[in-house]
């Protein structure tokens, strides 16, 4: 049996696309489990009703990665 996943959307952050359906691809602090808020970007149905697969960042990883991507 899995193990249910929970989440509290701590900030919205903003937008980045429309995709499917409605669906947006969103930037969020995002709590999962419990555990200390990370960056999270990933696809959203309306409403936050179901999540898409995405990636979670650590304040130090999404630092870099906006050093990185100043220089694109």
């Amino acid at each position: 049996m899995a193990k249910e996943i929970t989440y509290d959307i701590i900030q919205e952050i903003g937008v980045i696309s429309v995709v499917r359906g409605g669906w947006t691809r969103e930037l969020n602090l995002i709590s999962w489990n419990g555990a200390k808020p990370k960056y999270d970007l990933r696809d959203w149905a309306p409403n936050h009703e179901k999540i898409g697969k995405g990636i979670a960042l650590s304040a130090e990883e999404i630092e870099k990665l906006k050093s990185i991507l100043e220089k694109v």
